[in-house]
């Protein structure tokens, strides 16, 4: 949308180019990301920027409501409540559609996650679009004054929060079959803690261990959490010799609530130019009759799915739980990134971070999303190009 830089960018832009891109993506790990890279970051004018800061406040100032927790309760009463929960999130996804209403764009809240994203993927996406572009060093994907030493020394601050990388895991579910896993590598390379399945972690007592690469038994003393308790309770076939319900004497970077606690949940809550209409079914009077304009989304599913698109009267009367949806107005994306054919939609999703002695959240980078299809997601977009996983710049 910074049309100069577009344009620079397209006249620079090449297949062999990106081909190359992807290459020394692939180089780091003799791993290819299994999700799709997008050609083009997305050039972010001052404008946009201001609006998606200006909302991203809003959202952080109803988390950091005092009775936040009070709100939010009943989400985890509909779910599974994880001991020792902390005072607030550590981690903080919110994510825009960039969209346009009455003829002007507009940043539109579509999702918040109380979870880690991409911290590490994201930080050097940023470095290999340099590599290939030169000028692109002369923009930043960073908020809050924030240089790429200050964005690594705060995820530092969060994740390790003092202890030595030893005593500190990222844990998941079969980490190596994850679509996320090139983030788990960058992690394991610039932070230095090890990645950790789920069914690898040995429970004495109330505390954790881990055998390191010596085979050495070694105390964990906090845990990156990346597992997902909707992808948990899928598989039957884990073996696990700890619940995450029980009493551990372990810390959490990312306390398992706050996925549930700043979810979709949130969404009926908040009010303003940056929101849409949302409702949960179960406060739902009556069903509307333009189901065309609305998307029937379960609260805490992963990566987009049980969402349903073309909604129909018996989709909404089918739901058992009706506690668990929501029924949210559909936005209408603009086609803002000029491709050499075409044009392309986009999500921005802005990553914040809040150490445990922060009095609030700090805005600290980004990931963008583009798409051609109907909606963004892989199943939308297949066989497209000038789409997938990127980065937002904005002027320094």
């Amino acid at each position: 949308m910074i049309e100069s830089r577009r344009d620079q960018f397209n006249k620079e832009f090449s297949n062999e180019k990106y081909r190359k891109l992807l290459d020394d993506l692939a180089e780091d790990f003799n791993y290819a990301p299994t999700f799709r890279i997008a050609e083009t970051p997305f050039f972010i004018p001052n404008e946009v920027r201001t609006q998606l800061e200006e909302a991203c406040r809003e959202v952080c100032d109803f988390v950091r409501r005092p009775d936040f927790k009070k709100i939010t309760q009943r989400s985890i009463d509909l779910t599974t409540s994880v001991p020792n929960e902390d005072a607030h999130t550590q981690f903080m996804a919110i994510d825009f559609g960039i969209c346009e209403e009455n003829g002007k764009i507009v940043p539109k809240l579509i999702e918040v996650q109380g979870f880690p994203s991409v911290f590490n993927f994201q930080f050097n996406l940023f470095r290999k679009f340099q590599n290939h572009y030169p000028f692109i060093a002369e923009l930043t994907p960073y908020l809050s004054g924030m240089d790429e030493e200050a964005y690594l020394k705060k995820l530092k601050e969060v994740v390790l929060s003092g202890y030595d990388k030893s005593e500190v895991v990222l844990l998941e579910i079969e980490p190596e079959k994850q679509n996320t896993k090139i983030d788990f590598y960058y992690c394991h390379r610039d932070l230095g803690i090890p990645i950790i399945c789920v069914t690898d972690v040995i429970k004495e007592g109330k505390q954790l261990f881990y055998k390191n690469e010596a085979d050495e038994k070694t105390k964990i003393k906090r845990v990156y959490n990346r597992v997902i308790f909707d992808e948990l309770d899928l598989r039957k076939d884990l073996v696990l010799q700890f619940s995450f319900e029980e009493e551990l004497d372990v810390e959490w970077a990312g306390h398992p609530n706050w996925y549930t606690r700043i979810s979709k949940f949130i969404l009926p809550f908040l009010k303003g130019k940056y929101f849409i209409e949302t409702k949960l079914l179960s406060e739902l009077q009556e069903i509307p009759e333009d189901l065309e304009n609305y998307v029937l989304k379960p609260l805490f599913s992963f990566s987009g799915s049980g969402v349903v698109f073309n909604v129909k009267k018996s989709d909404i009367e089918n739901v058992k739980d009706k506690d668990l949806y929501i029924l949210q107005k559909k936005v209408t994306y603009a086609a803002v990134i000029q491709a050499p054919e075409g044009k392309v939609k986009v999500e921005v999703r802005i990553l914040a971070l809040w150490p445990e002695a922060d009095t609030k959240p700090t805005l600290v980078g980004n990931l963008s999303r583009l798409s051609r299809g109907e909606m963004i997601g892989v199943k939308f977009n297949k066989d497209k190009d000038w789409v997938g996983g990127s980065i937002g710049l904005f002027e320094r």
